[in-house]
């Protein structure tokens, strides 16, 4: 990784909006970094599609990115992250953190029974790239997977406390109840928005495990690694692009950022 310091920005894609998920906590803990977010909000979502196109386009989203000069890649995706990225990894000379294996590792810190439910997309839980990573951790633990593909455009609409989104959770949800789990991974960066929800239909005591807050941990301690930590200063830069509907993202992306977002710029992905 020729021509890297540490004033360059982190660089951070997902397929839509639920990669702010990931933003957001990295934020928390780097204040000092500057952030160039892109969201392919023109082809999302990637989760039915095949992991082929899934590649393609997260090869797309990476070339974006290193053109934006960053120092490090997050793939806040979960499918691009369990169908795409140790295929792309093999392409580029800089670090890439997935969603996976920090999400993987605090399922099994956290479950007490050795039951533990993964939610995604259907790429997501086709690909079993959470129960695999979960196993090699910890081979006793027993895993439970569901895909739900209607969450994310239920997040995207704002139906975040509608009775429609309630009666598709308990559907999606009473697998867990049946197998007794106690703890839940939210295998998709836009499933936080409904903790409230995935917490009244399987109880508080279910731990729901947001894989964002890991990986923001990771990309930390892999900066202080590199020595590529950005140390204060006086002004902290967050560019947002996405491929298409800015207007949209800018307004939805306040049930995840608040008023954080003030500019929102349309890029033409196919460049890439």
């Amino acid at each position: 990784m020729a021509n890297i310091d540490s004033s360059q920005p982190i660089g951070i894609f997902d397929s839509g909006l639920g990669g702010l998920t990931v933003v957001k906590e990295i934020l928390k803990i780097l204040p000092n970094e500057d952030i160039i977010y892109f969201g392919d909000t023109g082809r999302t979502p990637y989760g039915p599609r095949s992991k082929d196109i899934i590649i393609e386009f997260s090869r797309q989203d990476t070339n974006f990115l290193l053109e934006q000069n960053v120092k490090i890649i997050v793939v806040a995706c979960n499918t691009a992250s369990a169908q795409a990225l140790d295929e792309i990894r093999k392409d580029y000379d800089i670090e890439m953190i997935g969603v996976i294996e920090p999400g993987a590792i605090s399922a099994v810190r956290a479950t007490k029974n050795g039951k533990v439910g993964i939610i995604g997309t259907a790429g997501t839980i086709s690909s079993d790239s959470y129960a695999r990573t979960i196993n090699r951790l910890d081979s006793s633990i027993k895993v439970f997977s569901m895909a739900c593909p209607l969450f994310v455009p239920l997040v995207e609409e704002g139906y975040l406390d509608k009775e429609a989104t309630r009666l598709i959770a308990e559907d999606y949800l009473s697998i867990f109840t049946s197998n007794g789990i106690d703890t839940l991974v939210l295998g998709c960066t836009h499933y936080p928005l409904l903790k409230g929800i995935i917490h009244e239909i399987l109880g508080r005591d279910i731990v729901l495990i947001d894989s964002a807050e890991e990986t923001a941990q990771i990309v930390y301690k892999k900066l202080i690694e590199m020595n590529l930590l950005r140390e204060k200063t006086a002004s902290v830069l967050h560019k947002f692009y996405v491929s298409d509907f800015p207007e949209r993202f800018h307004q939805v992306a306040r049930h995840f950022m608040g008023d954080r977002i003030q500019n929102v710029i349309r890029i033409d992905i196919n460049k890439y």
